[in-house]
């Protein structure tokens, strides 16, 4: 990709993960990358579009992040993948905000997509890794309760700081683990589905 593309979309994301998009204009985008309005329009049409290419940037690249890496128990790779996923959120700190912060009607559209596009393939990935066809309506209903507490915590810590990692990871794994536990009490297919061997 076009390198100077690439800082335009940097700049962008810098300004939408604190501001909402209604409130960053091409200008300031401009003046952020240290670049001239017309080469913003050059490689974008609008603002718009320079708005979904930088939040499609980040979702591609947390999606690389979140590809299995095989081996290891169900709940083995659920603190992996959460690893993986923490290390996007502190080098990409500016993507992940601008990804999940935006307003309702930010939520509508291409840009809507976008995040529930990584939503969904971040719950398909749970849901093979738990070695589960269908899930129920019980775990599905888990599953995506979770994933939410991951994205607010990742927002939270991004904010505050006052967290270790390790320790934010190992929060969100109990808290899995805890869930699942409460969804097999009203669904017994779901109990055991962490403790399967790889």
């Amino acid at each position: 990709m076009d390198r100077r593309r690439e800082e335009l979309m940097a700049a962008a994301l810098e300004l939408f993960s604190t501001r909402d998009a209604e409130d960053v204009s091409i200008d300031d985008v401009a003046s952020a990358a240290g670049a001239s309005r017309a080469l913003v329009y050059h490689y974008f049409g609008g603002k718009q579009e320079l708005y979904v290419a930088a939040l499609r940037s980040a979702a591609e690249q947390l999606e690389s992040r979140l590809r299995p890496q095989e081996g290891g128990s169900p709940l083995d790779e659920l603190a992996s993948g959460l690893r993986r996923y923490f290390d996007f959120v502190e080098e990409h700190a500016a993507g992940f905000a601008a990804l999940l912060r935006g307003g309702p009607a930010n939520r509508t559209g291409e840009v809507g997509e976008i995040v529930d596009g990584v939503r969904r393939r971040l719950f398909l990935l749970i849901q093979k890794q738990m070695g589960v066809e269908e899930p129920s309506p019980v775990l599905r209903t888990t599953l995506r309760s979770w994933i939410a507490s991951v994205e607010t915590a990742g927002l939270d810590w991004l904010e505050h700081r006052d967290i270790d990692r390790p320790t934010l990871e190992k929060l969100l794994v109990d808290q899995m683990v805890a869930l699942l536990g409460v969804a097999a009490s009203h669904d017994g297919g779901v109990a055991g589905l962490l403790d399967r061997p790889a």
